[in-house]
């Protein structure tokens, strides 16, 4: 590969099974919240990196590590932009609109549904009161972060018969936007352009 130029911008990746407090099996392609904070942690204390660009290909995770990034990267005062590329499901979403500004591919798709025990989602204290208080956390989160309604936003997360023997509902690409849930279809060349245009208005 050809020797990229010194750039100020950090590229984080976000992909597989996000891993939080449970080792997942080896054959599982995971993404560990132990790697993901201190790079973040790094990026706001570094003044050569002026922006942060995250892409995200998850099928989801462990919903505290999954918040807990998003948290890290809505807290940064450095301008970010995240990229949903092939799919940004279930505990992806939150860290996807944690950016100032977020982008999904065409036929990227997004999953919302209830977070459960089984599937994607990661829930170790099996307590009906608890799961209720981090799914209130995860629509809180987004809603406050996406240009999407609490009411909305459950109504997808709880609708019957878009998924296979469950409750949610997949987005691809525009329904994504048009929802109110993601800002724009496209792909890394706006990615990157609109990171510089932002990156530009902080040095002007």
């Amino acid at each position: 590969m050809p020797e990229p130029e010194p750039s100020n911008i950090h590229v984080l990746n976000i992909i597989g099974q996000i891993e939080g407090h449970v080792v997942l099996p080896p054959q599982n392609k995971t993404t560990k919240y132990e790697h993901i904070i201190p790079q973040l942690a790094a990026v706001e204390q570094n003044d050569s990196i002026k922006g942060l660009l995250v892409i995200l290909n998850t099928v989801g995770g462990d919903v505290e590590a999954g918040l807990a990034i998003a948290e890290m990267i809505k807290s940064l005062s450095k301008p970010t932009v995240s990229l949903v590329l092939g799919g940004g499901h279930s505990i992806g979403v939150p860290i996807a609109v944690a950016a100032d500004y977020s982008i999904i591919a065409e036929t990227a798709t997004m999953t919302i549904h209830p977070i459960r025990l089984t599937g994607l989602v990661i829930g170790v204290p099996q307590t009906y009161e608890y799961l209720d208080k981090m799914q209130d956390r995860v629509v809180e989160f987004v809603c406050r972060n996406a240009k999407i309604s609490r009411e909305s936003f459950r109504e997808l997360m709880f609708k019957t018969g878009e998924l296979a023997r469950d409750i949610g509902t997949v987005l691809v690409g525009q329904d994504a936007v048009k929802c109110g849930l993601i800002d724009a279809v496209g792909g890394m060349a706006l990615a990157i352009e609109k990171l510089n245009s932002m990156i530009q208005g902080r040095v002007n």
